[in-house]
């Protein structure tokens, strides 16, 4: 059995000063590497990814150490660096077919965090393990409640590879929990992300011109907006926070109410040729099994062990989404000033033809 330290109450509830930081060549990663090395409690944050990050992530970069690391062939080379916390981020929510497609993503989050967590277990300087989640855990089904707790147990397994990858990468985090009972475990189950700087597979689908639907539903969602997803992350470093935590923006759009806002239309398909499509991974425009599902039967949770635990509240699902709307309101199909200039030509039509029949009275 491995050796460990736990030290004093005191000492726990320090800020780590050694950090590392896992899926670095994105966005997130770097960007939550970024800000927990500006915190000057913080000695050393160490940036781990399987590829080096592209140049334009150089600037959020500087000063962090980083490390090209595989995870899915082990990680025994962090075990020595001295880590007080450690932030799992290295999680796909969608196949890159160039990149090895659905087998890359589950070797990547199911086996990468398996050998991650082993190698956690013999870290004895380790104090927190922060590890990125999703609501997808919850699955999607017309038996589930209203609105899910952190207690909720799925109903169904999810259809979707990344729901499952979720639920698998949950259950290794458990068995870690109780080898590693020194250790603050915190669990994020984030709601799909959003705003001007998101990136995902959703994201780019809300942005197209016309939206496919589902034909028949107008399902509940609801949005993270990044950067209060970045600062929960942030806090769940630098903080003890103890627990699994649903993130989500308080509030709920619809789909039919998110296209609206967005200025698209919206492409009604019948469920089975959405579901069929996403079967044999084409997706309906790139959506997967995971979202198709979503958008057939929505999903909300409830945020109140979030707010009451961390003492912050994320900005609403509806202004998250009014966020990332205006960032991308110059490819709308419609938008307030095109709705308008159609009114006033309307108008205008209107009254060209009043004129034209008082000169022939």
């Amino acid at each position: 059995m491995t050796a460990v330290t736990t030290g004093t109450a005191g000492d726990r509830a320090r800020a780590p000063r050694v950090v590392i930081v896992t899926g670095v060549s994105r966005f997130l990663g770097a960007t939550v590497a970024a800000r927990i090395a500006a915190d000057p409690r913080v000695r050393r944050v160490i940036g781990v990814d399987r590829t080096d990050p592209p140049a334009e992530l150089a600037p959020l970069l500087r000063g962090i150490t980083l490390r090209r690391v595989d995870l899915t062939d082990g990680a025994a080379s962090l075990v020595g660096l001295g880590a007080e916390a450690l932030v799992h981020l290295a999680i796909m929510s969608s196949p890159d077919p160039a990149a090895g497609g659905r087998a890359a993503m589950k070797d990547q989050n199911v086996i990468g965090t398996l050998q991650l967590l082993a190698a956690c277990q013999q870290m004895p300087s380790l104090r927190r393990l922060v590890v990125r989640s999703s609501t997808a855990a919850y699955g999607v089904s017309f038996r589930d409640p209203a609105v899910f707790t952190e207690d909720t147990e799925p109903r169904d397994v999810p259809r979707g590879g990344y729901g499952r990858d979720i639920l698998d990468i949950e259950a290794y985090v458990r068995g870690f929990r109780r080898r590693r009972a020194d250790v603050v475990t915190t669990v994020l189950r984030f709601a799909p992300f959003i705003g001007p700087q998101a990136d995902t597979a959703l994201s780019k689908f809300l942005a197209r011109p016309m939206v496919p639907t589902v034909l028949g539903r107008d399902p509940r969602l609801q949005f993270i907006h990044v950067d209060d997803a970045l600062e929960i992350l942030r806090r769940s470093v630098l903080e003890d926070h103890q627990g699994t935590f649903n993130v989500a923006g308080p509030g709920t759009l619809t789909l039919s109410q998110a296209v609206r806002r967005s200025g698209r239309i919206e492409l009604p398909v019948p469920e089975p040729a959405m579901h069929a499509a996403a079967s044999v991974g084409r997706g309906v425009a790139g959506l997967s099994l995971d979202q198709v599902d979503l958008f057939v039967h929505g999903r909300v949770v409830d945020t109140a062990r979030l707010v009451r635990q961390y003492g912050f509240t994320p900005r609403s699902t509806a202004a998250a989404f009014d966020d990332f709307v205006r960032a991308q309101e110059s490819d709308a199909v419609i938008t307030p000033a095109r709705v308008a200039a159609a009114e006033q030509r309307l108008l205008d039509m209107i009254r060209s033809v009043r004129e034209k029949r008082k000169v022939t009275r």
